[in-house]
């Protein structure tokens, strides 16, 4: 599997609200409240498995923060942005925003 720069990242859309972070990428969702949290943590639980491929997500209140790597790559691959791509828009879709 191939590495991408985070500017092929970022490339491909749907991904602004992310931030590079290390080998990976990084996103923060304002979520609210703890509720919210676990409905947009089931969300992207759903995302991964059909993917196959997996974030390390952190749930507290009042945010979720996901972080994605291709750990066996090395860094950022096509799947990488793929799943932020689907995990923007599945916060979008809840109303969450990303806190920065």
């Amino acid at each position: 599997m191939d590495t991408i720069t985070f500017e092929q990242f970022r490339a491909g859309g749907g991904v602004d609200d992310w931030q590079a972070e290390g080998d990976g990428a990084r996103v923060r969702f304002a979520t609210g409240d703890f509720a919210t949290g676990a409905r947009l943590f089931a969300t992207i639980a759903e995302l991964a498995e059909t993917a196959n491929h997996h974030p390390d997500v952190e749930v507290t209140y009042p945010a979720v923060t996901v972080r994605l790597v291709s750990h066996d790559a090395g860094g950022l691959t096509a799947k990488d942005a793929d799943l932020a791509a689907a995990i923007s828009r599945a916060a979008r879709e809840l109303g969450v925003d990303a806190a920065g």
